[in-house]
Formats: C-alpha cells, structure tokens, sequence
C-alpha cells in the first residue's frame, strides 16, 4: 500500500475528527481541541491518504514542539482498522520524530493507553523506553497511561531508511522526500 503524507490543517478537521471519534470511542478529543492543535504554531500534524482516495484519511498524528525546545511531545496517533499493521502507524512515527529532530528536540515522549499493546510494541521497536505510569489517566474508562520517552533520537538515514522495500512514499506538504521514502 501506498500513502501520501501532507501537513494538516483546519480544512481535515472534519476528516480527523471522524477517525478521531472512531479510533478513540471513549475519550475522543473534541472538535474544538483538535482544531486548536491544528492551529497552533508549535504543533505539526500530518494526515496520512492513498494516492487513488485523497479525500479518505487512513490516519493523522501530531507532534508538539514549541520553538527551542528539547522536548518534543507526540500527542496524538490514528490509523483507520482497515489500515492497521500495515506499515502507517511507523511511518506516521517515523515522520513526528525526523520533525522533532530537526527542530532540534533531544528526547521525544508520548503516552499510550496500558491496555493498547500493539501501539507499546511499535513504540519499543523505535528505541521508546517505559518512564512512568500515570494511573487511571484516559477517562471516563480510567485506564492507565504509559508514559515513553526515546532519548537520544535516532539520526540519520540509518533510522528513516526500511531494512525491506518500502511500502509507503513520504509527501509532507510538496514535493516527493528528496531523501527517499520513510520506513513503513
């Protein structure tokens, strides 16, 4: 499968709130703080679509970031059931961490509910490390969070570049990735 990678913007708002809504059933954010993340200048949030459906988003995250930091903070990653294990979730995490580093972050964090093993997984296999927990933290169902930090960030092509051919192309916003394609 193929996917283009573009910036998001208040336009997707609709789009991610559906996947939003679909993926997060509980504690879904509302439109209100999704479009203010949209909206802010330390936050980039990337939607994920097939070249052949661009109107249907298989999957959105977002990264923030304020200006000089050394901590970036993923907030938020979705990727559609009919998409899933397929690649898009490490690419999508791929892309935020390449971001973070060039915005010059040391250590990237992110919270993941305790009961979503196949996000810890894909976390761990990207040099995520456990730091805390945060108990009852996802409401109303008051599932823990897991809170993971990767310190230091990969650099290089050694981290964006698959171990097998890529399966997914990166476009953030323009043209192709001149450094090639992001890990699927």
């Amino acid at each position: 499968m193929t996917w283009q990678l573009r910036r998001a913007d208040s336009g997707d708002l609709g789009r991610i709130m559906a996947l939003e809504s679909s993926t997060f059933a509980t504690d879904a954010w509302s439109a209100e703080t999704m479009r203010g993340e949209l909206e802010n200048p330390n936050c980039w949030y990337l939607v994920a679509f097939r070249p052949e459906t661009p109107g249907q988003l298989d999957g959105y995250a977002g990264l923030l970031i304020p200006r000089g930091a050394k901590e970036a903070d993923i907030q938020t990653i979705a990727v559609a059931p009919s998409v899933r294990r397929s690649g898009l979730g490490r690419t999508l995490m791929v892309t935020l961490i390449n971001e973070a580093a060039k915005r010059g972050a040391e250590e990237v964090f992110l919270e993941v509910r305790a009961d979503n093993p196949g996000a810890q997984e894909l976390y761990r296999s990207l040099g995520f490390d456990q730091l805390a927990v945060r108990p009852r933290y996802y409401q109303p169902d008051g599932v823990d969070a897991i809170v993971m930090r990767l310190v230091p960030i990969p650099r290089g092509a050694a981290f964006a570049q698959p171990a097998t051919p890529p399966q997914s192309r990166h476009v953030a916003g323009g043209p192709a990735d001149p450094n090639g394609p992001v890990a699927p």
